[in-house]
């Protein structure tokens, strides 16, 4: 019986630290992180303010678990992606796709997320993030070469240019925003994978072939 209960005790805590993040999430998309407040976040999970603390004791905390939160889903959905193409060129244009494509479709929290001016407590998450979609791009061009199929390179420095490349076009002060226009965003994901595999050393028309094949995640979904 005791045992029931501690198992019952460490599930209700799983529970209310998933919608305390949820909550700063969803601020955070409509806000930006400045919009992750404790006591705001604490209302919109239905959670005492307290408790919120007893999980996350600053502002930081929280917003450092929120981004670590993010990254791993969205590091897991460019893995999937790639992991379910026929071969390693076409899992390197879908894992840059799949990126690119759901940065946009909420580009707000993605900017809250990797550029928006934060406390410098918060900065090492951030480039663990950079760092984690750096190497997942890292282990599809090392594939691809391997394969044949890209020529000779330094696989850490492409894949640390390349995530450097996406950022500033996705969300950089120069980066055209698409708005809610699924076409515009649609050609923008498609514009830069087709830069990113040109970047590595695909050949023009297979490149543009695989930019056309790749499957794109629904623009204006969630998840």
């Amino acid at each position: 019986m005791p045992y029931r209960r501690t198992d019952n005790v460490i599930r209700k805590q799983a529970v209310r630290h998933a919608r305390i993040i949820a909550a700063a999430r969803e601020a955070a998309a409509e806000g930006g992180m400045a919009a992750v407040q404790i006591v705001p976040v604490a209302e919109r999970a239905g959670i005492a303010t307290g408790t919120v603390y007893r999980y996350f004791p600053s502002k930081t905390d929280l917003i450092s678990a929120v981004v670590t939160a993010i990254s791993e889903q969205e590091i897991a959905a460019v893995r999937q992606a790639a992991g379910t193409a026929p071969g390693p060129v076409s899992a390197l244009a879908a894992a840059i796709a799949t990126f690119a494509a759901r940065a946009l479709r909420n580009r707000r929290l993605a900017w809250a997320v990797i550029a928006e001016p934060v406390d410098a407590d918060i900065e090492p998450v951030r480039v663990a993030y950079r760092k984690a979609l750096a190497d997942e791009l890292q282990s599809r061009i090392a594939a691809a070469m391997k394969a044949g199929h890209l020529p000779q390179q330094d696989i850490v420095l492409s894949s640390s240019a390349l995530v450097g490349a996406l950022l500033e076009g996705l969300l950089g002060p120069l980066a055209p925003d698409a708005g809610e226009n699924p076409a515009r965003t649609r050609e923008a994901v498609q514009t830069l994978t087709l830069l990113s595999l040109r970047a590595l050393g695909v050949i023009d028309a297979r490149a543009r072939g695989l930019v056309v094949q790749v499957a794109l995640p629904a623009i204006g979904e969630g998840g």
